[in-house]
């Protein structure tokens, strides 16, 4: 336990990342956390920065250079198969392009699925994406962001975290003591995985989170595409038909499943790309993120 504090009071310091500021993202202990030391590494991938073992959850606002109160913020979540996180590429650069528009981003780094670490390892992203869009919302005022316009974005495995706390927003898995709303108002998913069934999922993700002899009910229950509801916030898709890791009728089903539900919906497929293309998918002139940017203004989040 002496640990952990000792972590948790090192990273809620004012430690400057890239001129940011990454805080702990639960003031008190962690919940649903198991004494045990914290092996956190970040390493440089080929340019990429990837985090591992991650025990001890934080969040690194990006703030745009013109703030005013009626601005939008997004909550990013990166992806890594709930083994690692991309935080660089999925993470920090997707904050700095939000910002180009004047939308304030939140990078979390959450915990990743560990039963050294865990008590229940299969809610530990979930609380922490919870506790993320909590944060987010009760710190409105302070970061300059109107709490009615507060969307999320995740890939890959970051993809199936958003599309979790934008499905299952109503069951609070952290302490809540304001009754602040969980519900994401949109949701942005990029090449996510959605589906948690044999035939669809990323298999890697799947294992990691639940185990790897899930029972039908809980495979079921994390396929984000049966738990779409009328009140399954907007949702912002793009995915690679040649996508070898997360097939892209993760995407189709959840498109799928929100037009049928009536959940204003948008999909983006490209021919090629395949998987982890981050802000830019090299084999196109298209950027989605200029299409997402124009969905945003459609919607009168922009």
């Amino acid at each position: 336990m002496k640990k952990i504090i000792l972590s948790l009071l090192l990273i809620s310091s004012i430690m400057k990342i890239n001129a940011q500021t990454e805080t702990a993202l639960y003031a008190d202990a962690i919940p649903n956390s198991k004494t045990a030391e914290n092996k956190e590494k970040q390493v440089n991938n080929g340019g990429i920065l990837i985090i591992s073992d991650i025990s001890i959850p934080t969040y690194t606002v990006y703030l745009p250079k013109v703030q005013n109160d009626k601005r939008a913020a997004v909550v990013v979540f990166p992806g890594g198969g709930y083994f690692i996180t991309a935080s660089g590429h999925e993470g920090s650069d997707i904050a700095k392009s939000l910002n180009e528009v004047g939308v304030t981003a939140i990078v979390i780094k959450y915990r990743i699925p560990s039963d050294r670490t865990m008590i229940n390892r299969e809610i530990g992203p979930l609380q922490d994406a919870q506790q993320a869009m909590l944060i987010t919302r009760e710190n409105a005022v302070k970061w300059k962001i109107d709490p009615n316009k507060i969307g999320i974005i995740g890939f890959s495995a970051g993809g199936h975290l958003a599309s979790t706390l934008g499905t299952h927003y109503t069951d609070a898995l952290i302490p809540n003591p304001n009754h602040t709303s969980l519900r994401p108002d949109f949701m942005i998913l990029g090449y996510p995985v959605i589906s948690f069934q044999d035939s669809l999922t990323h298999m890697g993700s799947r294992d990691n989170l639940i185990g790897k002899n899930p029972s039908k009910e809980k495979k079921d229950f994390y396929s984000n595409e049966l738990q779409v509801t009328k009140n399954t916030p907007p949702s912002f898709l793009f995915h690679a038909s040649d996508d070898g890791a997360v097939p892209v009728l993760n995407s189709v089903r959840f498109y799928e499943s929100c037009i049928q539900k009536g959940v204003k919906a948008e999909l983006h497929i490209y021919q090629n790309g395949e998987h982890g293309f981050g802000l830019i998918n090299k084999t196109t002139n298209d950027r989605w993120m200029e299409s997402c940017r124009n969905w945003m203004r459609h919607n009168g989040w922009l």
